[in-house]
This record gives C-alpha cells, structure tokens and sequence, in this order.
C-alpha cells in the first residue's frame, strides 16, 4: 500500500521515526520489502516484531542511471508480490523541474525539494511552488533548511560551508512555504566520509526546532552510521575505503525520534552492505560469472541490515498499528 509520507509521519511523531531508503536495482528493492516485512531470516514468514512502514526513496541519480520508468515498475511489482507493505515513495533530492516531473508522473506520493544552496527568501519562494503544485495531487512535500557537509549527488559542501538550521528561520520558512516536513541540520552529513573523531547529534539544536514547531515533522539527512565492521569487511576483500570516518551513532536515532524527527535517511550504509557482499564473493568464488551468484546472499543481508536499522529507528514492530490507523481514517 503506497500512502503518503505525511500518514507516516502521523502515526510516528514523538514514537518512533520512519527508515528512508534509497534504492538503484533488483535486489535493493527485494532486500528493503523483505527487511521490512520481518522475513530476513524466513522469506515465507513475516515476523511481527520486526515489520515497519517505510519510505523508498528514489535519488535523481538514480532516476537518471538507466530509465525512471524501470525503477517505479520494480516498486509496483514488489507492492504485489509484497501487498502486505506499507510504505511511501519518495523523490530525494529533487530541483524544481524534477519535482514537478515526479508530481505529474502520479507515481509518487513525496517529493522533496531541495533549495537549500539558494537564499532563504529564494528557497522559501521555490519550495512554495513545489508545494502548490503537489497539493493539488494530494502529494507530500519536504523541503530542507540549513547546509549539511558531505556529498549528495552532485553536491558537494566543505565542512566550512556547512551549518546548522537556525529554529526561529525554521518557523519562518513552514509558515510561508507550505512544506508538510523539513530536513534540518542538526549535526548529520551526506557520504561515506563524514567525519574523524566522535561526532553526535545537536540535541540541544532539535530541541530549540522543536519547541518553536511542536508537533511538526523534522528529517534527518546523512544519518548513516558508516560502521566500521563494513569498512573493513570492504578492505578484506580488495576495496580501499580510508578508515576512521564515522557517522551517526545508532543509539541517538530513538532519541532524535522522540523530539519530532519522524524520518531519517539511510543510503551509505546501504551501500557498504552491498560493496562487502560483492567484494567477498568475487574475492571467495572467482570462477563464477552468474550475476545472480552475488545477488543472493546480498539480498537477505540488506534485509537483515533494514531490519536492524528499524529496531534502532524503534519502527519494528509497528506496522499493523499503522494499518488499523489508516484503515480507521478512511472509514
């Protein structure tokens, strides 16, 4: 069932946030509905425990690696091969012009506009006519406010240029946008080389957003925590990835949540996932040239990998809560 983020974030405000998660091919797609389904250990067997509601997000690039209309028809499959899901899908990083293509698409029930590189009164401007446009279709919009460091798609912002959102500039920019959602700079950054040394979410930063916008959804980008137990299973096996970047640590997730961040994005760590899972097995089996060799085994890794990540969101466990609410709000 594909609803919008907003019905999502609904459901999860001060409780729990919701996994966004980025996918590029096959097997991500089938990894991320069986993780969130509760069947990484059983693919015939759903766990209740461990069964969430989810965003799919969907990044320019990725829009752009081969043809959309490919992507959108692997996520129709999967929500019948899957009907038991719940989930919304969602333009990550989107321009305007992107946005709109997305909007008229009736493919999906998100977008987010990102404006943040402009002026405040020009991201504001911008982001509000994003909004008016996918209003009409009954289409959420999440906008972002304040520069995180790293590099997202072609973006790339040194950490001197990077700064956190200001709370009083937050209530402003809702108030005349429109955005059902911000992204804010709390302390995350995009990329697998985040940061050296201890870093941490600015808590003191999320409450101050918070209290000037009680009961508003917030979002953190760049959340992974870029574990090292990847790293290294990526260098064992050939790559070179340099040690000592960290990222978000796990245990600061729930917290976050509970001070109104309703969704956090999780891409990197996706992606190490998949970079050790094909490393290891070209490296351990290098006389196998099926595609689908590797495939397998990554598969049922990122699913456990999605599950995990949901019990650190505290997302497990609630999607049948989520579907009697949405099942009574039609009613």
């Amino acid at each position: 069932m594909i609803v919008t983020t907003k019905e999502l974030f609904d459901q999860a405000y001060g409780r729990y946030a919701v996994g966004a998660y980025n996918i590029n091919n096959l097997e991500q797609t089938v990894g991320l509905f069986r993780g969130n389904l509760g069947k990484a250990t059983n693919e015939d067997r759903a766990d209740p425990a461990a069964s969430a509601p989810f965003i799919i997000q969907i990044s320019r690039g990725a829009r752009g690696y081969t043809d959309k209309r490919f992507l959108e028809a692997m996520i129709r499959a999967a929500e019948e091969v899957f009907p038991e899901a719940i989930f919304a899908v969602h333009l990550d990083h989107g321009t305007e012009e992107v946005c709109y293509d997305c909007i008229e698409s009736g493919f999906y029930s998100s977008v987010m506009i990102d404006a943040s590189h402009e002026s405040f009164d020009e991201n504001i401007e911008i982001t509000r006519r994003v909004v008016e446009r996918a209003h009409e279709r009954g289409i959420s919009v999440e906008a972002e406010l304040g520069m995180l460091g790293g590099v997202e798609e072609d973006i790339a912002v040194s950490a001197d240029h990077a700064c956190l959102t200001d709370p009083d500039q937050a209530v402003e920019f809702v108030e005349r946008s429109g955005c059902d959602s911000l992204a804010v700079a709390i302390g995350t950054s995009h990329g697998a080389y985040k940061f050296t040394g201890k870093q941490g979410l600015h808590f003191d930063r999320i409450t101050a957003i918070q209290k000037r916008l009680p009961n508003y959804p917030l979002v953190m980008h760049g959340s992974s925590s870029v574990p090292k137990e990847w790293v290294d299973r990526i260098n064992k096996s050939g790559g070179k990835l340099p040690g000592g970047a960290s990222g978000v640590p796990e245990d600061q997730y729930l917290p976050a949540a509970k001070l109104g961040v309703c969704k956090v994005n999780i891409d990197t760590d996706g992606r190490l996932v998949w970079c050790a899972v094909y490393r290891e097995t070209f490296r351990d089996k290098p006389e196998d040239f099926d595609p689908r060799t590797p495939g397998k085994p990554f598969m049922k890794a990122y699913a456990q990998y999605i599950t995990h990540k949901n019990k650190m969101l505290g997302s497990a466990g609630q999607l049948e809560r989520v579907r009697q609410a949405l099942l009574t709000a039609k009613v």
